[in-house]
């Protein structure tokens, strides 16, 4: 095990500390926020949350013991192309992402938002040139991104999804595939507060583990990448299984990430993603990876006719079914949660918190 601080809310420094005022390049933030019909103004926070694929903005209001979401934005901008390569974020990456960070800043600026944190993963931590983007990121945006490590993202990630987890006693494994890695966290979730036992983070996301492993559209070839896939995810996840207990007669498990939502929206025949049937879900783990067989022994042209992944997803997808099926040889459980949540809810209960 670990040496790592047991509860999951604990953390090094104030969140509210930490947090950034929402930017406004253009002249400072109402510092009370929007109008509330009952009087008063209502508080609004926000949570962006800057992946090697994604980058995804949430804005929320407090609402009872959690919060309810003001706006939100989601756009596929690849920021790791080519990271694994070149060991830098390519200026087409960056330019792509700067577009979508802009359109972030001026829903801050919209929503009056008062306080808020930006994060950013695995591929500004792995970049030689990640200071400089966050720098024109900036420069250009307003948005100041805080590079978190990748135990403070596995963190995140459980505190914002851990409420799916099915009921039942003794630890439980919940995981975030990303785009430039994929995080594994043990919990005991027999408190309210859930307790973080172990952790581990894979260099391997649907990104990074494309670019090293894939290639070829050739059935024979197809196959053969996803066995290198197989290998890699494999061995990088050989620590963490060293380590893990016996997950018991029923371990449960939890994922978070592009991956399982999608997967969970070829598993419900959807015509177009609906959030509402897919946060919650509890799939049957055969059907995922059977799923996930399927869609690696396909063409490019073939996933991508699939509603819910479509030609943005349909290069990446199979990396996500290779991890995936790595986790389910991990922890053999028999039943997957899908949560369509994770970090960015995660940050913004912290920042609730704090307030």
């Amino acid at each position: 095990m670990v040496d790592i601080p047991a509860e999951l809310p604990r953390r090094r420094e104030d969140p509210a500390r930490s947090a950034r005022q929402a930017p406004h390049p253009r002249g400072g933030p109402n510092p009370r926020g929007g109008p509330n019909p009952r009087g008063g103004y209502a508080r609004h926070y926000a949570a962006l949350d800057l992946g090697t694929n994604n980058c995804r903005l949430l804005i929320a209001r407090p609402q009872g013991d959690g919060f309810a979401v003001v706006d939100a934005f989601s756009r596929i901008v690849r920021l790791g192309e080519g990271l694994a390569s070149s060991g830098r974020l390519s200026d087409l990456a960056i330019e792509r992402t700067i577009a979508a960070l802009k359109v972030c800043g001026d829903k801050l600026r919209r929503r009056n938002v008062t306080l808020a944190r930006s994060v950013a993963t695995e591929a500004c931590r792995r970049a030689a040139n990640g200071h400089d983007f966050i720098a024109r990121a900036y420069d250009e945006t307003g948005i100041h991104l805080d590079i978190i490590s990748a135990e403070e993202e596995a963190r995140l990630a459980v505190l914002g999804c851990h409420a799916l987890l099915e009921p039942g006693t003794g630890h439980a494994l919940v995981f975030d595939i990303g785009g430039g890695s994929t995080e594994l966290v043990l919990i005991d979730p027999t408190s309210t507060v859930p307790t973080v036992k172990d952790w581990h983070s894979a260099p391997w996301g649907v990104v990074s583990l494309t670019e090293s492993a894939g290639g070829g559209d050739g059935a024979a070839e197809r196959a053969a990448s996803y066995a290198r896939m197989r290998a890699l995810v494999r061995d990088s996840f050989a620590p963490f299984a060293a380590r893990l207990p016996d997950p018991g007669d029923r371990p449960r498990l939890l994922g978070t990430s592009g991956t399982v939502t999608t997967l969970a929206s070829v598993h419900l025949e959807l015509e177009r993603y609906d959030r509402a049937k897919v946060d919650g879900l509890i799939a049957p783990a055969a059907a995922m990876r059977r799923i996930s067989q399927d869609l690696a022994g396909m063409s490019l042209a073939e996933r991508a006719r699939f509603p819910c992944i479509g030609r943005e997803r349909a290069d990446l997808v199979v990396a996500g079914c290779a991890i995936l099926e790595g986790i389910l040889d991990l922890w053999p459980a028999e039943r997957l949660g899908i949560a369509d949540r994770g970090i960015r809810e995660g940050i913004l209960r912290r920042l609730m918190e704090a307030r």
